[in-house]
């Protein structure tokens, strides 16, 4: 029986924490399906996350037409949750992830998967690592492979805007003079968001390769130019060290825009049907 995703709705919430509200959206599992589990959104950092809510949306709803509860939480200082962007913390957001993963053990006594997308990923990687009990599945979409090359862009997008600032004087040399600013506790305003130093030492310090789960399911959903291309030289390095080290690594390789970075929202229903068809409930 196929359900139209259109006919599932989502339950907004504020989720209490030690530190203010979160706001949380919860996609029901459709109530003629089969409840196969529970599924925690992570999103990506900055900008990345207004230009991606539609396709999580989508998606989201997707896995609730076959039997999947989706949570989609705002982390601190994002979106409509409390906080400030400049006060966030990486163990601020992992600490997110505890509530949101208890608040869903206790709506539905089912597995808990997670599933993140660009930088939110290797918080999902990083979070699982950390928890005593065992992620059930998770979702990878564009991982980031290195924070300290994530970093560099972010801080390009400031050479970016001061292009057009008139103040000469004030503008920056690059990305090594932003860098040492941060060292010396400087907070940057960035595209907008202003960005503390000790998140930006958190991000510059990850590393895919050294957040292996070996005891997840993992599927990593990489986007490609075209059908027939591989994965980038980079991406295959890390995934076969995870598969040396014993992670169950299942790869999907799909031809999509870079969704995440389009200067107008898009979205990829190739992406969208790859990932559904995997975590569908068989027929």
């Amino acid at each position: 029986m196929k359900t139209d995703p259109a006919s599932v709705h989502a339950e907004p919430f504020f989720l209490q924490t030690s530190l203010g509200q979160r706001f949380c959206l919860f996609h029901q599992p459709h109530p003629g399906r089969k409840c196969q589990g529970t599924i925690l959104y992570i999103h990506p950092f900055g900008d990345e996350m207004n230009k991606t809510r539609r396709m999580a949306a989508v998606q989201a709803r997707a896995f609730a037409a076959t039997g999947w509860g989706v949570l989609q939480m705002d982390l601190f200082g994002c979106g409509d949750s409390s906080g400030e962007f400049r006060d966030a913390r990486w163990g601020i957001w992992k600490q997110d992830l505890v509530y949101a993963r208890l608040w869903l053990e206790n709506r539905l006594t089912v597995p808990v998967s997670l599933w993140g997308l660009r930088l939110g990923a290797l918080l999902a990687l990083d979070f699982a690592q950390d928890e005593a009990n065992a992620i059930d599945r998770i979702i990878l979409w564009q991982p980031v492979i290195s924070g300290e090359i994530f970093l560099s862009q972010f801080l390009r997008l400031r050479m970016a805007g001061e292009l057009f600032s008139p103040v000469p004087e004030e503008k920056s040399t690059g990305t090594a003079m932003l860098r040492k600013q941060l060292e010396r506790g400087e907070t940057l305003e960035i595209a907008g968001y202003e960005l503390a130093p000790e998140l930006a030492k958190a991000v510059d310090g990850l590393k895919a390769a050294e957040l292996a789960v070996g005891k997840s399911v993992v599927h990593w959903f990489e986007t490609i130019p075209g059908p027939g291309r591989s994965m980038t030289p980079a991406g295959a390095k890390i995934t076969e060290k995870w598969k040396q080290k014993g992670v169950d690594l299942h790869i999907h390789l799909i031809p999509c825009q870079p969704f995440w970075a389009t200067q107008e929202i898009s979205e990829c229903a190739e992406l969208i049907s790859a990932t559904t068809s995997v975590f569908a409930l068989a027929a």
